[in-house]
């Protein structure tokens, strides 16, 4: 005697791909969210005056703006 049923589990490949797509959104999100080159290109946009006025020397502007992030 056999039993049947009309469950079917999704296939494993397809069930990767979704998780992988979901990693993938998640880690372009969290990039666009951290990404600093803005700020970055803002700063070095303004004059050695400007940036004196902030209490920033041009070659720190990378470690003023990953500050919380990295510590130097």
């Amino acid at each position: 005697m056999a039993i049947t049923t009309d469950f079917h589990a999704p296939r494993l490949p397809a069930l990767f791909d979704r998780l992988l797509a979901a990693f993938r959104r998640g880690g372009e999100a969290d990039f666009t969210r951290l990404s600093r080159r803005a700020e970055i290109e803002a700063l070095q946009a303004k004059s050695d005056a400007q940036l004196a006025e902030l209490g920033l020397a041009r070659d720190r502007i990378v470690h003023h703006v990953f500050a919380d992030r990295i510590w130097f």
